[in-house]
């Protein structure tokens, strides 16, 4: 089970950083007018687990904070997996 455990905690490691470099690059390509990343590769990113790293670099890059379905969608997304990872730590794996 200690096995397991480390490979989630290492995926939520490896596709937060993901996240947090396409939202950085988007971030970057905005700046020079070229062609950006897809919303819903962002988005989708944060659904598979890079919800940290999706909030992080949005506060921290102050990008897609206007858009309605970044600036709530995340934060929703991030509360939602929380819920959802102290769920199986208490229910599950205890």
């Amino acid at each position: 089970m200690d096995n397991f455990i480390n490979y989630i905690v290492l995926y939520l490691i490896i596709i937060n950083l993901i996240t947090f470099i396409f939202f950085w690059n988007d971030k970057r390509r905005s700046k020079k007018e070229v062609w950006r990343i897809p919303e819903k590769t962002l988005l989708g990113l944060c659904l598979m687990g890079g919800s940290i790293g999706g909030f992080l670099a949005m506060r921290l890059f102050h990008h897609k904070t206007k858009h309605f379905l970044f600036a709530w969608g995340i934060p929703i997304i991030l509360i939602l997996q929380i819920g959802l990872g102290l769920l199986l730590f208490f229910k599950v794996l205890n």
